[in-house]
């Protein structure tokens, strides 16, 4: 049995017979009280064009680039998410065991050296399994460190979820067209926001050809300057589900960790594995597991469960002990 197999197992979902190794709630999006329904929130109408927003849709160019975007934090607060106004609430805990492997693994005390590891890119199988929830969260709970610096990219280009749940407006330039225009640079399109320490890119226009810029030589330039210009930022990227889009793919290869989130009760473990394949054997990836319940007698348990192996089956690099550690904080 692999280590990622052992993982899949130990973090419950169903097996590939289509049963559940867990009680099944189809309510259930996420185990923290405050929660209310985190699945990915599409930002599309039925005609496939952006969502107007409400708040923030009428700033100019020059204020999106120069001027503060206020992130709806008791929005975000109420749906759930890590903010300020509960630090210490079940889930502001759980991301914090959550964020601390990623940080060490910054900082050079992995368990091994990781490049690009301030790179870190959140995914998950299938859509709504809680992805750009758990993305906003773990930035949230990021930015509370006092010496980092949160750069948010909202890669999901076909929905921007991430970049609709925190404020930013429909037409905003970002990712895609720093991509497609060589004379928008990465600078102008960073948006600071209320919270001192979290920046975003929003994700841009919509492009058919998404796929083939996320590729290019551009973009491995601006990956380039995105994991070297600031040695204390945390650029966490919002990606599309591995098995919907192939951009995750393209994405995961510019890395240097990942964090998979698995919906405990929805994911099958034959979605997990088949996406996790696509990530490649050199990947240093996290499990991320999200909805999870824990039993009532369980009285340290969280929403969230964590752990890290390599990518899936066997690995280029070797650990001292690679089977160890590899299943979180989750319960069974």
């Amino acid at each position: 049995m692999s280590i990622i197999e052992k993982a899949v197992r130990g973090f419950g979902g169903k097996n590939d017979s289509g049963t559940e190794n867990r009680s099944n709630d189809p309510d259930l999006e996420n185990a923290s009280p405050a929660a209310t329904d985190n699945r990915d929130i599409g930002a599309t109408n039925s005609r496939g064009k952006r969502a107007e927003l409400t708040d923030n849709s009428n700033l100019s160019p020059a204020q999106r680039s120069s001027g503060v975007l206020n992130v709806p934090i008791s929005e975000l607060h109420a749906l759930g998410m890590v903010t300020q106004l509960a630090p210490r609430s079940e889930t502001a805990e759980a991301f914090r065991i959550v964020k601390r492997p990623l940080i060490m693994n910054m900082a050079g005390d992995g368990a091994a050296d990781i490049d690009n590891a301030n790179m870190i890119m959140v995914t998950s199988a299938l859509q709504g399994e809680g992805k750009t929830f758990c993305t906003i969260s773990l930035a949230m709970s990021i930015a509370m460190e006092q010496d980092k610096t949160v750069l948010l990219v909202d890669a999901d280009t076909a929905k921007a979820s991430a970049g609709k749940l925190c404020g930013v407006p429909h037409n905003a330039l970002g990712l895609v067209d720093v991509l497609e225009n060589e004379n928008i640079g990465l600078e102008d399109v960073i948006v600071s926001t209320n919270i001192p320490n979290l920046r975003i890119v929003p994700a841009g226009n919509v492009h058919e050809r998404s796929t083939e810029l996320l590729a290019s030589d551009n973009m491995r330039v601006i990956m380039k300057q995105l994991s070297e210009r600031y040695l204390d930022r945390v650029v966490i990227f919002d990606s599309p589900p591995i098995l919907l889009a192939t951009e995750a793919s393209v994405l995961a290869h510019y890395m240097g960790q990942i964090v998979f989130v698995v919906a405990a009760e929805d994911t099958s473990q034959h979605a997990i594995k088949e996406a996790l394949q696509y990530l490649g054997n050199d990947q240093i990836v996290g499990m991320l597991l999200n909805k999870y319940r824990p039993s009532p007698l369980d009285k340290f348990g969280h929403g969230y469960g964590y752990g890290y192996g390599y990518g899936y089956g066997q690995r280029n690099r070797s650990r001292e002990n690679p089977e160890e550690g590899n299943v979180g904080m989750a319960s069974s």
